[in-house]
């Protein structure tokens, strides 16, 4: 029962996610906007209003690989985004920008996320080795318990992620129409497409806390 609450749940829950995000960007890719602003020049608008002028904005790979580099002060954008002018890509163009504001004044929850990156990406990596060892070859409570301090690390770094992206999504819908770059009425593609995007953060964080609960659950007994 406690694996069917605590990991098959939390599964489904992301499988449902990543289809609610693909549905509503793969939906609103196909609306332009009505003023034709480019994701790119969304962007650099949301950012220069907050006074910030020293990011670079580049194009890359993929399909929402969109991302906000703080160490090198690069803003990514994948290409349907950086040249397009729809209702998505703005969104999520003005939502990596909402980023580089948050690292221009200091917000707390990403000055922290920042700090928990190294350790993450360490126990990242370290993940796959240590369930395998733990539970299918050795059975070695050091490695359970090596397993339970790595998702307690991806735990709180899932949570403080959370105010992190939906306080940059927040920034970018204000900006969008406060700046004048989309109208109100358009602001329902918008909505619809961070909305998404958000389950998906919500989905990692209860999947990783399904985890930690199912394996201390498992320790103890």
């Amino acid at each position: 029962m406690n694996f069917i609450l605590l990991i098959l749940i939390p599964i489904a829950i992301g499988l449902w996610a990543q289809m609610k995000v693909k549905s509503a960007y793969g939906k609103y890719v196909q609306v332009p906007s009505r003023g034709r602003i480019t994701g790119r020049e969304a962007a650099q608008a949301v950012m220069e209003s907050a006074g910030i002028y020293d990011v670079d904005i580049v194009e890359c790979h993929g399909t929402l690989t969109d991302h906000y580099d703080p160490t090198n002060k690069r803003l990514a954008l994948s290409q349907d985004n950086y040249r397009g002018c729809s209702l998505a890509a703005l969104g999520v163009s003005a939502h990596e920008a909402g980023h580089a504001i948050q690292h221009a004044q200091a917000y707390a929850p990403l000055n922290l996320r920042m700090a928990l990156v190294p350790v993450t990406s360490i126990a990242s990596q370290a993940l796959p080795f240590v369930m395998l060892g733990g539970f299918m070859l050795f059975h070695s409570p050091m490695l359970i318990n090596l397993g339970i301090a790595i998702y307690l690390i991806l735990t709180v770094f899932q949570l403080v992620t959370l105010p992190v992206e939906f306080d940059a999504s927040k920034r970018a819908k204000a900006q969008l129409v406060g700046l004048g770059i989309i109208e109100q009425d358009e602001m329902i593609g918008v909505n619809k497409t961070l909305d998404a995007a958000a389950y998906t953060y919500v989905a990692a964080f209860v999947s990783s806390l399904g985890w930690l609960l199912y394996m201390l659950l498992g320790n103890r007994d």
